[in-house]
């Protein structure tokens, strides 16, 4: 169990070498970027870092006119608590026209935000933002799904812990499964909607 734990993550790692991107300058342009949701705040209040260090990168992007459009993707599981909401209303307070920017509200997890943003939304080809440890995981998702997808780095903060990193790795191994051996679908499917200028999802 362990090497086949190790192996996962290792193969992970492997896979995305080549095909994540820290600096604007370099990173291939792409119609679509898919944000990866996260909370705004942490349970006492406190600003999570990795909220706001997603927004930074996903507004150099933009600005460097990288990409066209945003697709959000994040839990709305509860009317109290809408991830890809609060990122749109801040990449809008920044400059970005609301109508570059579509919603995922099933994306309660990396692999429906993945899957969905194909099936859903119609998209092969992403860049994808958020931590490296993350994108490296969604990428591998995403090529599994016959999707060219690639990385773009938000930085990570100073106080990372060691129990996130045992929860990536734990995330990685499941993963694995999900693709290789439990055939796992998202919790939902939905209406297909394209992702265009011409027709703006509000």
């Amino acid at each position: 169990m362990i090497v086949f734990v190790m192996l996962c993550n290792e193969g992970v790692n492997y896979n995305a070498n080549g095909k994540v991107y820290s600096s604007p300058n370099n990173t291939p342009k792409r119609k679509t970027a898919l944000l990866l949701g996260t909370s705004k705040f942490l349970s006492w209040q406190k600003e999570n870092l990795y909220y706001k260090f997603r927004i930074d990168a996903a507004i150099d992007l933009w600005n460097n006119q990288k990409i066209d459009f945003f697709l959000i993707s994040g839990d709305n599981s509860n009317v109290n608590y809408n991830e890809p909401q609060m990122m749109k209303d801040d990449l809008v307070s920044l400059g970005v026209p609301p109508n570059r920017i579509y919603l995922d509200y099933a994306g309660f997890r990396t692999f429906d935000s993945v899957i969905r943003s194909k099936d859903i939304f119609g998209q092969d080809s992403l860049i994808i933002i958020s931590q490296k440890f993350h994108i490296q995981r969604a990428i591998y998702l995403a090529e599994n799904y016959n999707m060219n997808a690639i990385g773009f780095v938000a930085k990570s903060p100073i106080d990372q812990t060691s129990f996130l990193n045992y929860r990536e790795i734990a995330a990685r191994t499941k993963m694995i499964l999900d693709i290789y051996l439990l055939g796992t679908k998202p919790k939902f499917d939905g209406d297909k909607i394209k992702i265009s200028a011409e027709s703006p999802q509000f």
